[in-house]
């Protein structure tokens, strides 16, 4: 489909985009989102709200979600490198608790798209690392949930990033049995 290339994961609805470029001496172009290629491959979302965050080494944000207000998000890395990752939560779903990780860094330039129904988060690979995604719905402060990121019963295998850390709310996140979220 033009510049992209659509992955479907072993996950249904969760896709890891490859991202044609092109360079030169000068430099590099790439297209990191286009609505028509994107609803040809069957992500057609209304993408209302772009954020961008840094973190550095060792930084792990999530595992989060909102719970009436459900996004699907898709993110990218500018600078550095991230291991990214998507928890099911779809109820019914014949994947529901299951995980699904992707690196993602601006060398590789892919893109990880994650639907409405699970929870995300991912921890710095690098010194440095610039993140950035769109969402097809607004944050709402009030409607966040969270599952705590090293939940045995999820088990992902997060890869070495040297000394975690966490803000004091991820920390304290309940577990994936007792949050008995399901969307």
């Amino acid at each position: 489909m033009g510049n992209f290339t659509f992955n479907e994961t072993e996950i249904r609805g969760v896709y890891i985009i490859d991202v044609k470029t092109y360079g030169d001496n000068r430099g590099y172009f790439m297209e990191t989102y286009k609505a028509s290629d994107f609803k040809a491959a069957g992500i057609d979302c209304d993408f209302v709200q772009d954020n961008q965050s840094s973190s550095r080494r060792g930084v792990l944000r999530g595992l989060h979600f909102q719970k009436n207000y459900p996004q699907s998000k898709l993110v990218r890395v500018l600078k550095g490198e991230v291991f990214d990752v998507a928890v099911d939560l779809r109820k019914g779903s014949e994947t529901y608790g299951k995980w699904v990780g992707v690196v993602l860094s601006e060398e590789n330039k892919r893109q990880f798209f994650i639907p409405k129904g699970f929870a995300h988060g991912f921890v710095v690979l690098s010194d440095y690392a610039e993140f950035a995604y769109k969402c097809d719905d607004v944050y709402h402060p009030e409607d966040e949930g969270g599952i705590i990121w090293n939940d045995p019963d999820i088990g992902i295998e997060w890869p070495d990033a040297g000394e975690l850390t966490l803000s004091e709310k991820d920390t304290r996140q309940p577990t994936f049995a007792e949050s008995k979220i399901e969307f």
